[in-house]
C-alpha cells in the first residue's frame, strides 16, 4: 500500500539526518538501529503499515534487547517471532559495545518492556493482523545511547544542546508519519511520548484525540504493579478499546 512506501521513506531521511551527529561524555556509544537494523523495521512496516490506522502509539527510543535487537518498536524477540510472524536478519552497528552486542532475532535476553506491551496486545488479538489492522506503535527517535560501561542511557541523560537536533529530526519525522496515518487517536506510552504527540499535532493542526498509557519499563515501580490491567483501563478511559 501506498502508505507503507511513504513510511519506509520517512524513516530512511530521519536515519540519515541522525546518522551525522556525536554525542560526547557520558555516551561512548551510539547505535542509530534503522541503519543495522533497517531490515528488521522495514518488514515490520511492510507487514502491518499499510492503511490508515485509527490509534497510533508512541514510544521514547529503542531498549537494548528489543527494538535494538530486531527494527522493531519494543521488539521483543519472542513477540517479534512467534505473534508478529517476523524474523529478519539483522546487521551490526558500526561500532559495537563489547557489553552490548546486537545478535538479532538470537538474543536469548527478553526485553521486559516489550514482553508487557506486546503481551497485552496479543492476548487482547491472538492474531497481530487483528491488532495492526487499526493500531501501528512507532518510537520517537530510534538511537540508543550507551555509557562506556555499557549501561543505557536515556535520553533525558544527554546533553541538552545535543538533543536539540535529535529532537528537531524525530519531530519532523512524527508530523510526517500522523500526516501519513491519519489516525483519529494518539497514544504516548509514557509522558514524554504524550509531550512529543502533542507537539506534533499542534505543529501541523492535526485535531486527533491524545492519551497516555503507564510506560512498561522495570524502572517504574507503578509497571511493576500489574502494568497490563492499569494499560488496559487506560485505554479504554481514553476510548481506544
Amino acid at each position: 500500500m501506498a502508505t507503507v512506501g511513504e513510511l519506509i521513506k520517512a524513516g530512511r531521511i530521519l536515519a540519515d539526518e541522525l546518522r551525522p551527529l556525536r554525542f560526547s561524555d557520558p555516551v561512548t556509544h551510539t547505535y542509530l538501529t534503522l541503519d543495522y537494523a533497517a531490515t528488521g523495521n522495514e518488514a515490520y512496516l511492510e507487514k502491518f503499515g499499510g492503511g490508515r490506522k485509527r490509534v497510533l502509539l508512541l514510544g521514547m527510543n529503542p531498549g537494548p534487547y528489543g527494538m535494538a535487537q530486531t527494527g522493531v518498536p519494543f521488539g521483543e524477540v519472542a513477540a517479534v517471532r512467534d505473534w508478529m510472524g517476523l524474523s529478519p536478519k539483522i546487521g551490526k552497528p558500526a561500532d559495537e559495545h563489547p557489553k552490548r552486542k546486537i545478535l538479532g532475532m538470537d538474543c536469548p535476553k527478553s526485553e521486559v518492556s516489550g514482553r508487557r506491551l506486546w503481551g497485552l496486545f496479543s492476548e487482547k488479538f491472538p492474531h497481530a493482523e487483528g491488532f495492526f489492522k487499526d493500531h501501528l506503535v512507532i518510537n520517537f527517535c530510534p538511537l540508543v545511547w550507551m555509557k562506556d560501561s555499557g549501561a543505557n542511557l536515556t535520553p533525558d541523560k544527554i546533553r541538552a544542546a545535543e538533543m536539540a537536533a535529535v529532537d528537531a529530526a524525530c519531530q519532523k519525522h512524527l508530523r510526517r508519519v500522523i500526516e501519513i496515518l491519519q489516525p483519529e487517536i494518539l497514544i504516548g506510552v509514557g509522558g514524554y511520548a504524550e509531550a512529543q504527540l502533542i507537539a506534533a499535532k499542534e505543529a501541523i493542526g492535526n485535531d486527533a484525540a491524545t492519551g497516555r498509557i503507564l510506560h512498561p519499563s522495570p524502572a517504574s515501580p507503578a509497571a511493576n504493579r500489574g502494568w497490563a490491567e492499569v494499560a488496559e483501563r487506560q485505554l479504554r478511559e481514553i476510548g481506544v478499546w
